[in-house]
């Protein structure tokens, strides 16, 4: 038996009905946001690697950098982040009444 690899516009194809799901934007909007949180310290608090040897003391760097993240995230309920306005891209394309997807920008 020969398998053959389907041809790139047919994958394409396919993702692209797959992807119009409820369920996949639902279940990308949620990856989305864990990928973000899982990030987070890696580049804002140079998680990524530590600066201390053993797993101990780099065991509690990271205990240390989620209360920071966590205090940080609680200053910011005190003071609420203002969502971000639209891109000119945006604007631009609601100036000329053009449609654009907006779904993976308010979690829906």
């Amino acid at each position: 038996m020969n398998f053959l690899p389907r041809h790139p516009h047919e994958l394409q194809a396919s993702n692209h009905t797959d992807q119009q799901d409820p369920r996949w934007k639902r279940l990308c909007t949620t990856r989305s946001g864990v990928e973000g949180t899982i990030r987070e310290p890696a580049e804002a608090h140079r998680a990524r690697r530590s600066r201390h040897h053993g797993h101990g003391k780099t065991h509690v760097q990271h205990v240390l950098t989620g209360i920071a993240i966590n205090i940080e995230r609680l200053a910011s309920r005190a003071h609420p982040h203002h969502p971000r306005g639209l891109t000119a891209f945006q604007l631009h394309l609601n100036s000329r009444d053009l449609a654009w997807e907006h779904w993976w920008r308010q979690g829906k």
